[in-house]
């Protein structure tokens, strides 16, 4: 065999494997920004939890007869805690979200509780992580998306195969989160606006 035959294939098999180690490594590179990116939002799912029992004994006193309502939110916030997978987590998140807009519409009948500054910085801190949870869940899933376009794209499909990486799902609203539930925040008597 002549040498530049044989400096061709030696190029071509290289240039093969460097081009599989560069597609292998961006290939762990979104799995793991998907984790990373589904870490960040259980940071604020967790904190989200950790403010719900602070909500609800504050307004105990004054919702005595919405029961129900509390018990929804109670029961939402054990279910987000007890699920295991990410899509167990996204759909009791969902749960616990649709809950607390129900919470806080009901609580707008209360003017005592909306003078309540306790209720009012709790109010504010769970208003503040359901906005940072939605940006979050923005970036999972514009990761998950371009995870779940490169492992179905030739030529990566065979790389994405050998290291059996499967399809991810992506965080999506459920039929009774797209109902749209106003919320709004009242100022203490005395404050302005």
């Amino acid at each position: 065999m002549p040498v530049v035959t044989y400096a061709a294939v030696v190029l071509l098999v290289t240039g093969a494997a460097i081009y599989a180690v560069i597609v292998y490594n961006g290939l762990v590179r979104l799995r793991n920004e998907i984790g990373r990116a589904w870490a960040n939002i259980d940071v604020l799912l967790k904190q989200r939890h950790d403010e719900v029992p602070n909500l609800v004994a504050c307004v105990k006193g004054y919702m005595d007869h919405e029961r129900q309502t509390l018990e929804a939110v109670t029961q939402a916030r054990a279910a987000s805690m007890n699920a295991a997978s990410i899509p167990q987590k996204a759909q009791a998140d969902l749960l616990l979200t649709s809950a607390l807009r129900s919470f806080f519409v009901v609580a707008e009948r209360y003017p005592q509780l909306q003078a309540d500054q306790n209720f009012l910085a709790l109010q504010n801190r769970i208003s503040e992580l359901e906005e940072r949870i939605a940006d979050r869940r923005e970036f999972f899933n514009d990761d998950v998306n371009t995870y779940n376009t490169r492992i179905a794209q030739l030529p990566e499909v065979f790389l994405a195969r050998l290291m059996k990486l499967q399809l991810r799902q992506m965080f999506r609203v459920n039929d009774q989160e797209r109902q749209q539930v106003e919320v709004k925040l009242s100022l203490a008597r005395g404050q302005g606006t």
